[in-house]
């Protein structure tokens, strides 16, 4: 699934064409892709014809297109495989094409915003924008549970260390958490835990404040650099807007490098494998000598 510095690199994308640009009719060819837009593929192509489209936002994984003539916005929501690609009308469409949007940009050139979806798990969807209380931002109501991202200006490692320690949770599923904070899935939290040397099920409640801000530095040093690279790609499931794929999985240290050395270990002369640990119906990657697993806590003395 895109996680924060994939979605950004799309968001950019769209940027490029999409904001001030008026919106057309749009075409729906699968109606699952719209089927959490209120009054289905009919009223959402009535709101966006004619629309203009303001700068394109996002708040961790979540993206959305302000329609500039109201107090609501498209919510693109990329699911585990949505790509959105802006091409030119007479392009042939790529397979898995679902939705069709139209546009004319600022200097007259007719482009298309057209959603490609696999899997069908994401979806556009029309949202009325509410104002959040504690930054002045505007945001889809859908998304008004979630946390700041470790991008966003006002983010604070400090304040979210405060409410990992009222958690009884371990400190992976907390990373994954997007009501904590926003925009990490399994592959950055693998890399963030790896650069900050803890172990996934380190228990929130034992975390020191240093450990917590660390490895939330480490997460936003790491989707930093993923961001100058286009993101991560695996397969053909993320690409940006002109299709092209990330490219920073050749500089992931962890994540799916099941069996590999770990190059910390060996550039202090120890050989120590990467391995794979089921975690959440999912799994985990961790070097076994830089990321122990952690001791138990002692048994309370007795009365």
């Amino acid at each position: 699934m895109p996680e924060l510095p994939e979605a950004e690199v799309v968001r950019r994308g769209i940027a490029r064409s999409a904001a001030g640009a008026a919106a057309g009719s749009l075409e729906v060819l699968d109606a699952r892709s719209v089927r959490r837009s209120p009054g289905g593929p009919a009223a959402l192509r009535a709101r966006l014809d004619g629309a203009v489209l303001a700068e394109p936002a996002r708040r961790g994984k979540f993206l959305w297109l302000p329609l500039a003539d109201g107090d609501d916005a498209v919510v693109v929501h990329l699911g585990m495989s949505g790509q959105v690609l802006v091409d030119e009308p007479a392009d042939p469409d790529p397979r898995h094409l679902r939705l069709r949007l139209p546009i004319t940009t600022g200097d007259g050139a007719a482009r298309e915003l057209r959603f490609v979806d696999q899997r069908i798990f994401g979806g556009w969807w029309l949202d009325p924008l509410v104002t959040e209380a504690a930054t002045g931002e505007r945001i889809p109501a859908t998304a008004a549970h979630i946390a700041l991202d470790p991008l966003h200006p006002l983010f604070d490692p400090a304040a979210v260390h405060d409410r990992l320690a009222r958690r009884r949770s371990v400190l992976k599923r907390a990373l994954l958490d997007q009501s904590l904070v926003s925009g990490i899935g399994n592959i950055y939290a693998d890399e963030a835990l790896w650069a900050a040397r803890l172990h996934p099920e380190r228990p929130t409640s034992r975390l020191r404040r240093a450990e917590t801000v660390g490895v939330l530095e480490a997460v936003r040093e790491i989707m930093g650099r993923a961001l100058e690279q286009g993101g991560t790609s695996f397969d053909a499931l993320y690409v940006n807007v002109d299709g092209r794929s990330g490219e920073y999985a050749r500089s992931l240290q962890a994540y799916g490098r099941t069996g590999s050395p770990c190059r910390r270990c060996a550039a202090e002369g120890v050989v120590s494998l990467i391995v794979r640990e089921p975690f959440m119906g999912r799994a985990s990657h961790r070097c076994p000598r830089c990321q122990p697993r952690p001791r138990r806590a002692s048994a309370r003395p007795g009365p």
